[in-house]
């Protein structure tokens, strides 16, 4: 059995707040009985992608276990790259792999630079391509924009967009068990091309859907965002037999 544990959507923006937020989630995972397998991060870590909310982050996502990272439509590659990652900064992509006790996890980078929406670009397809072609244990895509839509029309427009084509590649990889991902700011699941989709709830705030009480409420005037609603992390369960089971858990401030 594997656990692992998935959060998103910390918007560290040199407040208090979301720091506060972030540190009690990190928190929370180092007072677990064991620890996670890993950490996953999928997506907007920095609120404006300046090298000094990376250098936070590093600091802040410390963790025992390994933390595997991927950028948001808030982040900017170059500082992620540089600041977070130690690596030479650059505006490509920003795609790993990541194998951790004979489970891989791809972390793709769904951004497209200077917009709020997503999309996989041809490398990244490529790349996501190779790499799971590459063994046969268990698999898991990470990304930041969920690539249907989720019932919350504020996102629903802003989300991964030319999913046929990572549709296709998943098609060629049964070793793929789910998809990770954030940007929607509150937990949900659904499926893609068959496979389970698991969407990380937003740990600086929660959105709302339409039905709920302000959530007609549209952006930039106010946007359906909930920013009381505690923060949250799901914990995978990776069964023995390849199912996959996923817990929600609130952190108390």
């Amino acid at each position: 059995m594997t656990v692992f544990a998935q959060l998103s959507d910390i918007h560290l923006d040199g407040g208090e707040r979301a720091e506060e937020r972030t540190a009690a989630v990190m928190a929370y995972l180092g007072g677990l009985a064991s620890p996670v397998d890993a950490v996953l991060v999928t997506g907007d870590i920095a609120d404006h992608g300046l090298p000094e909310e990376y250098r936070r982050a590093a600091e802040l996502l410390k963790h025992s276990s390994p933390v595997l990272v991927c950028p948001g439509n808030h982040d900017v590659r170059a500082a992620f790259r540089e600041v977070l990652l130690g690596e030479a900064p650059g505006d490509a992509p920003i795609n790993s792999a990541h194998e951790v006790g004979g489970t891989l996890f791809a972390m793709c980078d769904s951004t497209i630079p200077g917009s709020g929406a997503g999309f996989l670009a041809d490398e990244t397809l490529g790349w996501l391509d190779s790499v799971l072609a590459e063994g046969d244990g268990p698999a898991f895509v990470a990304f930041h924009h969920p690539p249907v839509e989720v019932g919350v029309p504020a996102v629903d427009r802003i989300r991964q967009t030319g999913e046929e084509r990572l549709a296709a590649v998943l098609a060629r990889h049964p070793r793929v068990g789910a998809l990770l991902c954030g940007h929607v700011h509150t937990g949900a699941s659904t499926t893609f091309a068959g496979l389970p989709v698991r969407v990380a709830p937003g740990v600086v705030s929660g959105s709302l859907l339409p039905v709920e009480p302000g959530g007609d409420r549209d952006w930039p005037d106010g946007g359906p965002i909930e920013y009381e609603r505690p923060p949250s992390v799901l914990l995978h369960v990776l069964h023995d037999d390849g199912r996959l089971t996923t817990h929600v858990r609130t952190v108390p401030l």
